[in-house]
């Protein structure tokens, strides 16, 4: 086989699987692990992949690999939807109820549905604070709703409001329900997000509400990013699309969390 087809195939390798070893290419093409590496070098240069300690993972799984809200509107459209359909059902119905929509694509699916919103009783009241310009330009056209949009700076590439007069904001309330988006779910390293002032944000949505639901379709489970905004045992729901691998599955459930599949 020639080096060019060799190269080829690692790189559909690691497209497919997210990461590769030296040692497990080595075995598959018989090759030794100097070759491996030079292999790897050279698919780099071309930006077809990132090396790591032991072997390159998929420039999509770079830990500040963000892609934008644009981007993110197209992916996974049907198991978002799903999703954002199982997270309707856990809005309260309490005469007086509060929620937090967190900035991202599947929680701008929720806020689709709650565009036909309407009290259930005469004078059920719902509040819905977001930091996410999106999902306020679809709710503002809701008159059944309470809409709070908290203050800042907007982040272009998602279009969502951070900094510090943020979080301070989230820090005076105390709502019923916060649901979450997250960029990578792990095991070990708990929720996470690419960017540093929005997971300040997002840490300051966990602790500011009573339930923390996490919504989160199945490409972000087993994946970390820059920086951690909240442990496993910091959520109470996790609702996604397939179940969580044994790993994760595991420490959910040793977090006390729920998982909901939708």
């Amino acid at each position: 086989m020639f080096a060019e087809e060799r190269q080829l195939l690692i790189a559909e390798l690691v497209a497919d699987n997210g990461r590769v070893t030296v040692s497990d290419l080595a075995a598959r093409f018989g090759i030794t692990p100097e070759t491996v590496r030079r292999d790897l070098d050279t698919l780099e240069d071309v930006r077809q992949l990132r090396r790591v300690h032991g072997g390159a993972v998929s420039m999509s799984r770079l830990s500040m690999s963000e892609p934008s809200i644009a981007e993110r509107q197209t992916q996974r459209q049907d198991e978002k939807s799903r999703i954002a359909a199982a997270a309707l059902a856990l809005v309260p119905t309490s005469r007086t109820a509060s929620i937090i929509l967190d900035a991202g694509t599947t929680t701008a699916r929720l806020a689709d549905r709650l565009m036909a919103w309407t009290p259930s009783s005469p004078g059920d009241q719902l509040l819905v604070v977001t930091n996410a310009l999106p999902i306020a330009a679809l709710l503002v056209g809701n008159d059944e709703i309470q809409l709070h949009i908290l203050g800042g700076r907007v982040r272009g590439l998602t279009s969502a409001i951070v900094g510090a007069s943020t979080t301070s904001q989230l820090e005076a309330l105390r709502v019923d329900i916060a649901f979450i988006g997250a960029n990578g779910i792990d095991a070990e390293f708990g929720l996470s997000t690419p960017d540093t002032v929005e997971a300040a944000v997002k840490t300051a949505m966990v602790r500011s509400a009573r339930r923390v639901v996490a919504l989160a379709d199945s490409s972000k489970l087993d994946q970390e990013t820059l920086v951690r905004f909240a442990a496993l045992r910091d959520i109470d729901t996790l609702i996604t699309d397939v179940p969580p691998s044994p790993k994760l599955a595991a420490a959910l459930d040793a977090a006390d969390v729920e998982i909901v599949i939708a």
